[in-house]
């Protein structure tokens, strides 16, 4: 039952000027259909991906451990990822992201939240050892293909946890940290961020450049995604390994969205050996999704401010439910949009260069139709066939380009351990 009466809040969206904005819906063609698979065998899809690795960088479950501890038992269908749906999607490496908030850094809380929720993935690792293993090193996850069990290697997404101590990379690669995210929604003390106008650091800090030089030296990949635009230059200038943004679309789509990438930096990407792991958010996807979003996200910060006393949770749910009402629903981007994204990239800079970075469990009620949860995989391979690549460049988008940039960050390291 709503609380708040629908008149309250057309009143409160007409002063904000926001109830006479409209929300066109991503247009139809012959290749935008409702289908989920595509015509082209989805026998051959399952087929193709149970062949080889597949391998997504960004998946969000380990805050819903934190939030829903009972989520341990993952039998129910709660969220986007379970054991049981991984395996039917053919999943075989899911990064877990290790994230903390730009408020937890202000509260200094940051590197005991990061700790805690590597310790969260580690016990569901050590409660299903037939179901998950953490994995270190690109051997570990090439060890885990075929025995049923999902490799879980980490990433920590936002850098606050180091809390400005260079010693602590090190400590949270023997955690088993594989990736680092510098910066999330806000500047922290890494690098600028793209969702942030503040950029106290024109793209890296000093630190922020020392910890990527430490990155390379210890083997851990160094992720640009929501980073600002110089701060990707940045650390392309400074970087000795080929970097990542691992949950990343093309701005191509979406312009003027700088939290993805352009086509000068794609191609920057490239040239460095590096790949953009295609995130499936509809806001990533599409500029009628991204517009509704962000005009949404704007109105509700103004909504929940006029409210402090109310419960969070609650009026943000009821918030999104009425905002709906009068002004349609949230137009979800499609399967199709999502291969759009990686045909741009291949266009531009070829099939070595793109991977998968779906951030599960990470965008809320935002995922398109056709890839709503990690059982979906399939559905993406079989729009790959449709769309002409052969099986040795599926298996490079589905996980190899991944693979050989980890391998190559290993390598420059020299260690594998």
């Amino acid at each position: 039952m709503l609380k708040t009466p629908v008149a309250a809040l057309a009143a409160f969206l007409t002063l904000c000027g926001g109830v006479t904005a409209t929300f066109a819906a991503t247009p139809a063609g012959p290749e935008r259909t409702a289908a989920a698979v595509p015509a082209s065998g989805p026998q051959d899809a399952e087929a193709l991906a149970s062949r080889h690795i597949v391998v997504d960088t960004h998946i969000d479950l380990p805050l819903k451990l934190y939030l829903e501890p009972s989520e341990l038992a993952r039998e129910e269908k709660s969220g986007e990822f379970d054991y049981g749906r991984a395996r039917e999607g053919h999943l075989d490496v899911a990064f877990m992201s290790i994230y903390t908030s730009a408020a937890q850094a202000v509260r200094g809380e940051s590197f005991a939240a990061a700790n805690e929720l590597i310790d969260l993935v580690e016990a569901l690792a050590a409660e299903f050892p037939e179901r998950y293993a953490i994995a270190r090193t690109v051997a570990d996850v090439r060890g885990n293909f075929g025995t049923g069990r999902i490799s879980l290697p980490l990433g920590m997404e936002n850098g606050s946890p180091l809390a400005g101590e260079l010693d602590n990379v090190g400590k949270f690669y023997e955690r088993g940290i594989r990736y680092i995210t510098l910066a999330h929604s806000k500047a922290n003390a890494l690098s600028d961020s793209s969702y942030d106008s503040d950029r106290p650091w024109a793209g890296l800090s000093d630190f922020g450049v020392a910890v990527v030089k430490e990155m390379n030296r210890l083997g851990m990949m160094v992720d640009v995604s929501h980073l600002s635009d110089d701060a990707f230059y940045d650390v392309l200038e400074v970087s000795s390994a080929p970097v990542i943004a691992s949950h990343s679309s093309a701005r191509h789509f979406t312009p003027g969205f700088e939290r993805n990438m352009s086509d000068e930096m794609i191609r920057a990407l490239a040239a460095n050996g590096g790949v953009i792991m295609i995130n499936f958010g509809s806001m990533f996807l599409t500029t009628a999704a991204n517009d509704y979003s962000a005009a949404r996200s704007d109105t509700r910060e103004e909504f929940m401010l006029a409210r402090p006393d109310g419960d969070a949770d609650a009026l943000a749910s009821e918030f999104d439910e009425l905002y709906a009402q009068l002004h349609g629903p949230f137009p979800f981007a499609d399967l199709n949009d999502v291969l759009d994204h990686i045909d741009h990239v291949t266009s531009l800079v070829g099939v070595d260069y793109v991977g998968l970075g779906s951030d599960f469990d990470g965008v809320g009620d935002a995922l398109p139709v056709g890839l709503k949860d990690v059982s979906d995989f399939p559905n993406l391979v079989a729009g790959l066939i449709r769309r002409g690549y052969s099986e040795e460049d599926i298996a490079k988008i589905l996980g190899e380009n991944l693979l050989r940039v980890w391998a190559q960050v290993e390598a420059i390291a020299g260690r594998t351990d």
